[in-house]
């Protein structure tokens, strides 16, 4: 597996992307520098999500970077994305692994320091760490575990972890000073009316801070 550069994660969510669809949003994304690319919907049907992630895929592989399926191992094997990204309520890290084998991303969402030890025991490859401010994006996201939360996860595991949660372009640089290998965006990027724009920017202000 290659290395990955996880510093501007963008998620698209066609909910907060005021009727872009996925395929528009990842070329907007790319076009701004980001370095990694999730696709999650929960309202589209399996074949519908299928070719979703196969649009977005020819957009991210001409590009360079990894596509992850939110919590759909079966899509991102269907389509040949670069991994899958797994939250507590889905697909076990070690089920995912199995069906996805050594050479594809698995990535773990953790809200604490047991979750985080526990995804990388497991095989995780990366850790969507947060939700570290209050956010809106994501109903389940539970309470803001804040900067501390985040630096304290940093500290406990070996794997990336990528900052989730509220981030925004004013508050990316503390994420990365605390220790995160980037940072995960939905509104900040997705909900903008120049997504390339805002793209750019944030890219610029994590490169900024890892300095």
């Amino acid at each position: 597996m290659q290395p990955v550069d996880f510093a501007v994660y963008v998620i698209a969510d066609r909910r907060l992307a005021g009727g872009r669809s996925h395929e528009e949003i990842a070329a907007a994304a790319v076009a701004g520098g980001a370095t990694v690319l999730q696709l999650r919907d929960k309202e589209l049907t399996t074949r519908q999500l299928v070719d979703a992630a196969a649009r977005m895929l020819a957009v991210t592989r001409q590009a360079g970077i990894p596509l992850v399926i939110n919590d759909r191992a079966d899509v991102a094997l269907a389509v040949d994305a670069e991994g899958v990204h797994v939250g507590p309520d889905d697909l076990p890290v070690e089920a995912a692994r199995r069906i996805l084998g050594p050479n594809r991303l698995v990535g773990a969402s953790a809200g604490t320091v047991e979750e985080a030890v526990q995804a990388e025991l497991e095989g995780a490859d990366y850790l969507g760490v947060g939700s570290v401010y209050k956010t809106s994006s994501k109903a389940d996201a539970g309470p803001p575990i804040g900067i501390e939360g985040l630096r304290q996860i940093v500290q406990a595991v070996r794997l990336p972890v990528v900052a989730i949660g509220g981030i925004t372009h004013a508050n990316a640089a503390e994420a990365i000073r605390a220790g995160a290998a980037g940072v995960a965006v939905i509104s900040a990027v997705v909900a903008a009316a120049d997504i390339t724009a805002a793209t750019r920017s944030l890219v610029e202000v994590v490169r900024a801070a890892r300095g």
